[in-house]
């Protein structure tokens, strides 16, 4: 069975290299690309992202990333958010008081978590449900790697009864966030898989075998 094509979209943002290095171990054939054929024509599109919501937003719209993503979503092609690339799914962000428009694609706004230490750097366990693909053979002891200060702390999505409800996993820093969601074809992690040694790549691995 042939290897499946990943795109890892370059839009200025994100651990390419390592985000890079860790899908091919986990099996893909990947490209590192900005190019809206490439990023379409792909069994799947992954959306890094690290540092400034707004600095994020800014570089995607530069490519018409959000663009990209739209148009896989809508002809049901799978995509990967990480991190910052996780939180741009959403409506918007607030970092010191600024708000920026994000993708739209989840409703709900990415925001400072309320915790006595920050960011939240460093190894912690989630709570995924039974039923996740992304977490299939995972223990529940399992930890990520976050490096993070702000996040998804409600889901505001409506229930629609004529589509699967999402997949939620929660995490706890200081108060619960949302570790990762799992929505039909879009799916994202809080958490960088990528540095998250043998889970990280496990949870890759069960990602692209879903493509």
């Amino acid at each position: 069975m042939s290897s499946k094509s990943v795109v890892l979209l370059d839009y200025g943002s994100g651990n390419l290299h390592s985000a890079e290095r860790a899908l091919v171990r986990a099996g893909a054939q990947v490209e590192v690309t900005a190019d809206p054929q490439a990023a379409l024509a792909a069994d799947g599109l992954v959306v890094p992202g690290v540092g400034a919501y707004a600095a994020c937003m800014a570089g995607l719209r530069e490519v018409r990333g959000e663009r990209i993503i739209g148009q896989r979503l809508a002809g049901g092609r799978p995509v990967l958010g990480i991190c910052v690339g996780m939180q741009i799914l959403f409506d918007r962000g607030v970092e010191f008081d600024v708000e920026t428009e994000g993708c739209g694609e989840w409703p709900g706004t990415v925001a400072r978590l309320d915790a006595p230490v920050l960011p939240h750097m460093g190894w912690n366990t989630v709570k995924a449900p039974a039923d996740s693909t992304l977490f299939a053979g995972l223990d529940a002891d399992t930890r990520f790697y976050f490096v993070h200060s702000y996040a998804a702390q409600q889901w505001e999505l409506p229930e629609n009864e004529h589509i699967a409800p999402p997949k939620l996993t929660w995490a706890e820093h200081g108060v619960p966030f949302l570790a990762a969601v799992e929505n039909g074809v879009l799916s994202a992690t809080q958490f960088h898989p990528e540095k998250s040694g043998d889970a990280g790549a496990h949870l890759l691995r069960n990602w692209i075998g879903s493509l």
